[in-house]
């Protein structure tokens, strides 16, 4: 992994709202693909695979999901 990857952007899952609390879940989620794939030309490659790919969009969906939920949890779901 490299050390030049903010994997938490911020070091921090505490935002102003559900919104901001969805796009930091995209973002992490975005963050876990380019360290599980360094390779820009590589992700570059496979992007038309997953974008037709029914199936692969839930998955990554559910990524997404998972993200949200750690990241509304640490809000107290926005109190």
């Amino acid at each position: 992994m490299s050390d030049s990857i903010e994997l938490i952007p911020g070091n921090s899952l505490l935002t102003y709202s559900p919104e901001a609390g969805r796009a930091l879940a995209i973002k992490m989620a975005r963050l876990s693909i380019k360290v599980t794939q360094p390779d820009a030309t590589v992700r570059e490659k496979l992007r038309p695979d997953y974008a037709n790919d029914a199936d692969m969009l839930i998955s990554i969906a559910h990524v997404i999901a998972a993200e949200f939920a750690t990241i509304a949890q640490a809000n107290n779901y926005w109190r």
